[in-house]
């Protein structure tokens, strides 16, 4: 269940919140005048999140390629590629 709180918890009771966020690994929802203000999450939270999307960009943009190309590489020549570019 989400954890919705005041914004005003995050000035006075910010340890409380820190906790919250890095022991059970999910957002604090913050509101304001009982509207929707922002979002606290730890950083590895975000950092989670930032590396899924990075991948659903990355998966989106090769279904695209494939779509519009007739190019195909096997394993071993995308890994000869990416050797040659010293990225592994």
């Amino acid at each position: 269940m989400p954890q919705i709180r005041p914004v005003s918890d995050l000035r006075n009771n910010f340890a409380e919140i820190s906790k919250i966020v890095h022991e059970s690994n999910e957002p604090v929802f913050l509101t304001r005048n009982g509207y929707g203000d922002m979002v606290v999450m730890s950083i590895e939270k975000y950092e989670a999140i930032e590396l899924a999307n990075e991948i659903f960009t990355k998966l989106n943009e090769a279904e695209l390629e494939v779509r519009t190309t007739n190019d195909r590489y096997s394993h071993a020549e995308v890994f000869a590629k990416v050797r040659e570019q010293g990225r592994i």
